[in-house]
């Protein structure tokens, strides 16, 4: 049995010695970066979601840059294995797509921040709280507390209606009465409006005609409340002017 020359056991020695350095420096370098990325996007105030998600990839990218690199000085060749990585990559993307266009939507959504945790939204066919902006869906709870996962997609690509993030709402009423003192009915209905703690006083609330018929009018009330107060201003308003007035508003 030939015994390695030392020159061939150098040789060896040195390429262990390369590869175990690199894989010391790449799990530095992971540390690092990971630090300097928490640095930066703490500072520029980035959404907490979207900000793993970038140290995530950040460090993934440095890690498969030093696993080619510690594969490279043993003298392993990459060029094949980048591109089997590249083609098993492009299959995967393929057959993901649907899940990677919800991914992509995630990350648009926690940029753009069309809405926050906390803000009661209407988009894809669905109302209600939102709970948990995450990275391929978005967790609903409705107003009868039920939990709802809506893919990103659904939320990004179509019509969204943040009713939260402008703080108040304006409740919309329409009144149908028989003929009768319309000024007297509009001074009552300023009155119960103006009387209600949760009304706001600007904007101010309005009350006008709507429309004249034959055999009666249509008035329209509009007070502003907020948000939060919604649902109790516009059910106790009507309410009390069903107890004031003699017809029942509708709307």
């Amino acid at each position: 049995m030939t015994l390695p020359s030392p020159q061939v056991l150098w040789d060896l020695a040195f390429k262990v010695l390369v590869a175990l350095g690199i894989l010391i420096a790449t799990r530095v370098a992971v540390s690092l970066i990971h630090a300097i990325c928490e640095r930066a996007l703490t500072r520029a105030r980035v959404e907490p979601t979207l900000k793993k998600f970038l140290i995530q990839v950040a460090e993934i990218l440095t890690l498969v840059v030093g696993i080619l690199t510690l594969l490279q000085s043993v003298g392993i060749q990459t060029t094949s294995l980048v591109a089997v990585l590249g083609t098993a990559g492009l299959a995967l993307g393929l057959a993901l797509q649907n899940t990677l266009s919800h991914f992509a939507a995630g990350v648009m959504l926690v940029a753009l921040r069309p809405f926050e945790v906390g803000d009661f939204i209407e988009a894809a066919g669905v109302s209600g709280t939102v709970d948990t902006i995450g990275i391929f869906s978005t967790i609903l709870i409705t107003a009868d507390h039920v939990k709802i996962i809506v893919p990103n997609g659904n939320l990004f690509g179509g019509v969204l209606k943040n009713l939260s993030a402008l703080g108040t709402r304006r409740v919309d009423l329409e009144l149908s009465l028989e003929q009768q003192d319309i000024d007297a009915t509009l001074d009552q209905l300023q009155s119960l409006m103006a009387a209600h703690p949760l009304i706001l006083e600007q904007p101010p609330p309005e009350c006008h005609v709507l429309s004249l018929a034959g055999d009666g009018i249509t008035l329209y009330v509009r007070p502003w409340c907020k948000t939060e107060h919604y649902d109790r201003v516009r059910s106790e308003l009507q309410k009390q002017i069903r107890e004031t007035l003699t017809d029942t508003p509708k709307g």
